[in-house]
């Protein structure tokens, strides 16, 4: 209940509107401006810069302090001692698993990590050169078509089972996406791995050779998923809500949340790293500083990739996770003299100590390191959005799923019209 209220004074209006304020467990107050609409007004906040679409217990983001909280727990502290899975029952129960749980949950994944036969069948609908994220959006929405046994959403069970399907048929059909892409056949899923080492295997593994997962490899790709897993009420995770007010089903409304990612804006920013990195090409000092001073003039178009976001004012949290298994992946691999490292961390270092940046709070975030991290291990620039999807399937259905027990109405925003008044058709 609200203990506090708001009072709008408008011009026009013969009294104030008091409006509800209300407090959350952490984070701004909300000011409850739906009584407005009685009144005959709305608010307007592109971007939804400062509107709070919804209640959520998932997690919990202040970007001045650069704190994550997954279910109050400090991404910081998941990463090390947790690891994918479990987050997963973290994120879609609101609790970690004890020891039996953590065992169902592992098992029930595993049995779902195949996908039906003729799923097969839509990949050779898609042209040979077709990108991953293309095919995976196509495949995921036409999973309603094979798995609609479990999908009543007013059902708990099914909710349940629609969930572990889509966290466990995820990496396979982002396999297939790749493997269908450069013409090589679909790798079965092996329950005796763990979710990031399957993942590896369906990606790289082929009848010519046997493959063994590097347990270093294995993970960097584990964390990844983590640091990916949830961020609060991003783009595509208002587009699954959205989706999912209308009663739509959970692979139709995990469909749209991958088209929202596919965005550059969105889910491309650790690409767009990487090609700012060959940009640079050059680690020598003169030349790093060079472009730095590019980034500073605001009459050229050259930006810094992977520094600032949207919603953090600080450093990133992950970023500093991330750039630890960034050594440990190109120490793996013999590689911790790699020019695009060295041009990385220099531009970390200058970020940190540059006034500019400093005064802009341009901090290193997450897509910083996970380009060449995943370069590295040998996955193409077109998969990296792909990843992602895989990672952030578990916050999508997590919020679907916390939004379809709760108390929901239809989104329906409104607008603020600047179109022509009415006016008649003209006369013949």
């Amino acid at each position: 209940m609200a203990d506090r209220k708001a009072t709008l004074t408008v011009d026009g209006l013969d009294n104030p509107v008091e409006l509800p304020v209300y407090s959350g467990t952490l984070g701004p107050d909300v000011v409850d401006v739906r009584g407005l609409g009685a009144e005959g007004l709305f608010t307007y906040d592109p971007g939804f810069m400062a509107t709070s679409s919804c209640q959520s217990a998932i997690t919990y983001i202040d970007g001045a302090k650069g704190v994550l909280l997954h279910r109050g727990y400090p991404i910081e502290q998941l990463a090390k001692e947790s690891n994918f899975v479990e987050m997963c029952y973290l994120l879609l129960f609101g609790e970690l698993p004890d020891d039996a749980q953590y065992a169902d949950i592992e098992k029930r994944i595993s049995n779902h990590t195949m996908v039906h036969d003729q799923i097969n069948n839509f990949f050779k609908g898609f042209r040979r050169d077709a990108h991953p994220m293309s095919i995976l959006c196509g495949v995921v929405g036409g999973l309603a078509a094979f798995y609609h046994d479990h999908m009543d959403i007013t059902k708990a069970e099914d909710r349940e089972i629609s969930a572990i399907r889509l966290i466990a048929k995820m990496p396979t059909i982002a396999a297939m996406s790749y493997k269908y892409n450069i013409g090589q056949p679909f790798n079965y899923p092996r329950n005796d791995l763990n979710y990031a080492e399957n993942f590896l295997y369906m990606m790289f593994s082929n009848p010519c050779e046997e493959y063994k997962t590097n347990p270093v490899f294995a993970k960097a790709m584990d964390r990844i998923f983590m640091l990916h897993a949830d961020h609060e009420q991003n783009a595509s995770t208002s587009t699954v809500r959205l989706a999912g007010s209308t009663g739509a089903n959970p692979f139709a409304c995990i469909s749209a949340g991958i088209a929202a990612l596919w965005g550059p804006a969105h889910g491309g920013a650790n690409e767009a790293v990487l090609n700012m990195l060959d940009e640079i090409g050059d680690d020598s000092e003169e030349n790093i500083q060079r472009f730095v001073d590019k980034a500073k003039d605001k009459d050229d178009p050259f930006r810094l990739m992977g520094f600032g976001h949207r919603v953090y004012r600080n450093f990133d949290p992950r970023a500093k996770v991330m750039k630890e298994t960034c050594d440990e992946v190109l120490a793996e691999l013999g590689m911790a003299d790699d020019p695009q490292l060295k041009i990385a961390k220099r531009l970390e270092q200058i970020a940190l100590e540059d006034e500019y940046f400093i005064e802009r709070k341009l901090y290193p975030n997450v897509d910083f390191y996970s380009g060449i991290i995943l370069k590295a291990m040998g996955i193409p620039t077109n998969m990296f959005t792909v990843i992602f999807a895989v990672s952030r399937t578990i916050g999508w259905i997590s919020h679907w799923h916390e939004m379809i027990t709760g108390d929901y109405k239809i989104g329906r925003p409104r607008q603020l019209y600047i179109g022509h008044p009415q006016r008649d058709y003209p006369a013949k």
